[in-house]
């Protein structure tokens, strides 16, 4: 049935309908004309559909209340009364995506399901959840998500306790999440982004019950809100729905959410502050410096996409000129930078980590006449041109690896719609993106950067310096004012803490009755397909090498994934193999120098990524296969030239070139100084896996090891550079040989010709030598590490390999990984403990890894796994009914299906491929999780307890923690400084 513009259907009025050919859609503008609902339906046949219902939510202070809302509103509601509908729809859920996200103006709830009827039934949650949600009637649930007063006795101290309180705290422990707060707040201290939306640890024990209730009621109304449908669904039965279940309900209100604007400063503004560091870390080149400027509005399309190209020209390339005069003047080891788009008033910010503070005026002088020269002199046009031709490759390549299409276009409308803009504004892109293709024959970038960068003065310098003992001074301090808190309470208040205390986890660990668990609605096993997907993949051999063809429409790209083999590599170099993977295409090459390698890739391709992997093979954790694997796509008219320029990387790259290495050994050491804690739970996993197993043992080569191995290079840089840069050439000499080769080819088969004719070109760049692989002797050992760090949170790990304890695989594992995460780990973890999530996994090779993150605790979590295999023996139809089990099923299978990208399909099954897992073994498997049942799960409760007892742990997080745990339990091997 067609709809024409002006007709009412259920309530809906159709406002306007626009063909977006940029993606396929048909896009229809409705509105609920009797509570002021908007809706934007695009139109197309894309199977993954995508609902959303947003609100505008600008905060008035730092409680975190639109954070608190956004985890609160899915702990029950009137249809669905349970404490958790949000897990128990994750549960049992098909779900491609299940979130709900915080923003600085406003919050979201998407879903995403394939299922039609899987599809309703998230839509049906999510809106009972939004519209009629319990905590505004159950004081608890914000004591249990945002915060609480915790006292298990009078004679025990007085503590904050509550999972978004501990998300923050986590959040806050690393100095780039610090810095861009303090930007906002210098940048927009009279508007809603001066705040922190996600809540301040020092402000999120302010809010009270009757705040948290009061801004639910004043922003979450249809009238406020921005209803969001994408796919192939049926539109007018979905109106139907709306109408029907909830808007109807509601009658058209006014609603004062409009996000104002922070007026132009006259001048720019500079401020200092601090971050903490460990008590013995050294502070020498630890400030980061960063340069922050407003530039126009989001609801400028020429800005909105501008500045995402010119902040990739300026910053993101080893050809960019803003980072590489910053990094010549000496002023930081790492150029970093930013374009925030998705607000009323973007942001553009240029950064230096491993600074002084005494360099903050330089540093802005660089800047200056960087950019002044730009503008003078003009931008290199092919500069332009590759910057422009990256972006548009991947706008019209459209590949968000596992995010359904709908969500991403979904945060794109909002980007102009939250500001009383067209939704379409940066769907419908080609307009805004030909007129910026003039910049090549015009200076478009530099009236650019002489409008909004050099010539404005809505800017703010910050300076961040590392301060010792801050953590630990914040902590005693807080433990101080609790304590005179505490001393103020008469002994009835304090039992009415203590009662209250009880009261909550009495509630947490209390079940809900089946009959509330049955009202959410369930699919059947019927619903669920039965046969596994087949990833496409044909064995082939060209030029002498094997290749593995995936023919998958691609839209005519060509994903193309080298597979080099490593293991000749002697064991002493294995670090510089993943420092290889870090420098790999920003060093010159035989033919280009490394600025202009970078303006022929981003011409001709869409970009190179660089990674290593051991695959260890089926079931078996001794055996496997180290790879260096070199990814990239192009257009297929272009394989010829990628395939060059692919060799050029692997064949050509050289290494001589001193200062160049030392300045990008000093990048990737800063960069890794920046993102260590917040890899935590990565971190701490490999570590934990490493222990036992050869092949993680490989893989944590390039995690916490490789850190401390560019520590170490970084020490002695100066004395070392022409060994490193030996070092780097054999490594690469011993990687990059044609006979060590593997070819992963994704395309569509009539495109396979292009890619063979290509493939010689490759071929001829690359070296043939017949190398011996070496073996490798790993010391493993439970070292049973505590990473020491000055962030406020843990993260901890334990695991274990089962079939060294005479246990196999089975395909129940993945119901266990469901049930552990979404129910045991979660209601123990995080509902009682605080925590921000926690997880377990196992694999075919035997390895099993717990791991919580952002934890405020450490030994309660530890006892925790321990208890898990006690929990699995009591598994049984007493306590877990069949629609539980089902449950629990269709949530092992939904992690199983994540929808694939063509891109994702292909390398999905070479890795399959080289760990040697045929199609049978993963039908087998699915089989298994089908067929999986309570004697299944209880079955694994002794290979669970016998994992525990192995005791491989690690944790990384505050130092206080790690100490204080030692001294009462002495659970570590080993105390160590994360950052040297």
């Amino acid at each position: 049935m067609s709809l024409t513009v002006g007709d009412v259907n259920h309530g809906f009025e159709l406002i306007e309908t626009n063909q977006v050919t940029e993606i396929n859609s048909t896009a229809k503008l409705f509105e609920h004309k009797k509570s002021g609902a908007r809706l934007l339906y695009l139109e197309n046949d894309d199977d993954n559909k995508v609902f959303s219902i947003s609100f505008r939510t600008p905060p008035a202070d730092s409680t975190g209340v639109p954070h608190i809302i956004e985890h609160s509103v899915l702990c029950g509601s009137r249809k669905f009364p349970m404490k958790e509908p949000f897990v128990e729809l994750v549960k049992g859920s098909l779900n491609t995506f299940l979130n709900a996200m915080t923003f600085p103006d406003k919050t979201m709830y998407p879903v995403a399901s394939r299922n039609n009827k899987d599809f309703r039934n998230l839509m049906d949650v999510y809106l009972d959840a939004v519209f009629h949600p319990k905590m505004v009637d159950t004081p608890a649930i914000l004591m249990q998500e945002g915060w609480h007063y915790e006292l298990e006795s009078p004679a025990a101290p007085l503590t904050y306790k509550g999972v978004v309180y501990n998300e923050m705290k986590g959040v806050f422990s690393s100095p780039d999440a610090i810095l861009e707060r303090k930007v906002s707040q210098e940048l927009f201290p009279d508007t809603a982004y001066g705040e922190e939306s996600g809540g301040d640890p020092d402000d999120i024990p302010c809010l009270t019950q009757a705040e948290f209730v009061a801004f639910f009621r004043k922003y979450y109304h249809p009238a406020n809100s921005y209803i969001f449908l994408y796919g192939d669904l049926d539109i007018l039965d979905t109106l139907k729905f709306l109408d029907e279940a909830y808007l109807k309900d509601f009658e058209r209100t006014a609603v004062n959410s409009a996000v104002t604007v922070q007026a132009p400063f006259k001048s720019g503004k500079e401020a200092s502050y601090d971050y903490p560091v460990s008590p013995n870390e050294p502070t020498k080149e630890k400030t980061y410096l960063s340069l922050n400027y407003v530039v126009g509005k989001a609801i400028d399309p020429e800005v909105y996409l501008g500045f995402m190209i010119l902040e990739h020209l300026l910053l993101e390339t080893p050809a960019a000129p803003l980072k590489q005069a910053l990094l010549n003047a000496g002023l930081g080891k790492e150029v970093f930078g930013s374009y925030a788009k998705s607000m009323l008033q973007p942001v553009f910010s240029v950064g230096v980590s491993g600074s002084e503070p005494d360099r903050a005026g330089v540093f802005k002088r660089v800047i200056h006449d960087t950019l002044q020269n730009l503008v003078n002199e003009g931008i290199d046009k092919k500069l332009i041109e590759s910057s422009i031709n990256i972006f548009e490759f991947h706008l019209r390549e459209a590949n968000f690896g596992s995010r359904p299409k709908g969500l991403v276009y979904n945060m794109k409308c909002m980007d102009s719609w939250l500001y009383d803009e067209s939704p379409l504004m940066h769907l419908a892109y080609e307009p805004t993106l030909e007129k910026i293709k003039t910049a090549v024959h015009s200076p478009y970038f530099e009236t650019m950067i002489q409008k909004y960068l050099l010539a404005n003065s809505h800017q703010a310098m910050i300076v961040l310096k590392p301060k010792p003992c801050l953590s630990q001074a914040k902590t005693a301090e807080l433990e101080r004012k609790l304590a005179e808190y505490k001393a103020t309470l008469s002994a009835e208040q304090l039992k009415g803490i203590m009662d209250q205390t009880k009261s909550l986890k009495e509630r947490q660990e209390t079940p809900d009755p089946a009959e509330i668990l049955k009202l959410i609605p369930l699919l059947d096993l019927q619903d669920i397909e039965s046969k596994a997907e087949e990833l496409p993949l044909i064995e082939k051999k060209e030029a002498g090498v094997p290749v593995l063809f995936h023919p998958i429409f691609t839209n005519r790209i060509g994903y193309v994934g080298l597979y080099f083999d490593v293991s000749a590599v002697p064991q002493e170099l294995l670090p510089y193999v993943y420092l290889l993977a870090e420098i790999l295409g920003k060093v010159d090459t035989s033919k280009y120098n490394y600025t202009e390698l970078s303006k022929e890739i981003n011409i001709h391709t869409g970009g190179f990524c660089y990674n290593l992997a051991a695959f260890s093979e089926n079931g078996d954790d001794q055996t496997y296969h180290p790879k260096f694997i070199i990814k990239g796509k192009a257009l297929v008219d272009k394989l010829p030239q990628m395939f060059e320029l692919m060799g050029l990387v692997a064949g050509g790259s050289l290494f001589d070139k001193q200062e160049r290495v030392k300045e990008l050994i000093l990048e990737v050491k800063a960069g890794w100084d920046t993102a260590l804690f917040k890899r935590g739970q990565q971190v701490v996993a490999s570590r934990v896996l490493s222990y036992f197993s050869p092949a993680a043992k490989f893989n944590e080569i390039g995690q916490f090891t490789f850190y401390k191995f560019m520590s170490g290079l970084e020490r002695e840089l100066d004395g070392k550079l022409a060994e490193i840069g030996k070092n780097l050439a054999n490594t690469a000499r011993l990687i990059f040989n044609r006979d060590s080769l593997l070819v992963s080819i994704t395309c569509e088969e009539g495109d396979y010709p292009k890619f063979t004719d290509s493939l010689a070109v490759l071929y001829n760049l690359l070296g043939a030598r017949n190398l011996k692989p070496v073996t490798y002797h790993f010391d493993l050992e439970a070292l049973n590490e505590g990473i020491m760090t000055a962030g406020k949170v843990q993260y901890v790990a334990k695991g274990a390999n089962f079939r060294r304890l005479g246990y196999s695989y089975h395909g129940s594992m993945k119901v266990l990984e469901s049930i552990l995460r979404y129910d045991f780990l979660w209601s123990r973890i995080r509902v009682q403990g605080g925590a921000y999530g926690a997880f377990a996994q196992f694999d075919r090779n035997g390895n099993i890894v717990f791991g919580s993150y952002r934890d405020p605790n450490l030994l309660a979590t530890l006892q925790v796994y321990d208890e898990t295999a006690q929990y699995l023996a009591a598994f049984n139809t007493g306590n877990v009914s069949r629609r539980e089990m089902t449950k629990y099923v269709i949530g092992a299978i939904s992690g199983m299906d994540t929808p694939l990208t063509p891109q994702m399909k292909g390398e999905r099954a070479t890795a399959l491929y080289i760990r040697k897992i045929s199609r049978a073994d993963i039908q087998v498997e699915r089989d298994q999780v089908l067929a999986t049942g309570q004697e299944d799960i209880r079955r694994l409760a002794a290979l669970v307890d016998a994992a525990m007892k192995e005791n491989y742990l690690c944790v990384m997080g505050s130092e206080q923690k790690i100490r204080e745990s030692q001294e009462q339990k002495k659970v570590f091997g080993r105390l160590a400084e994360a950052f040297e």
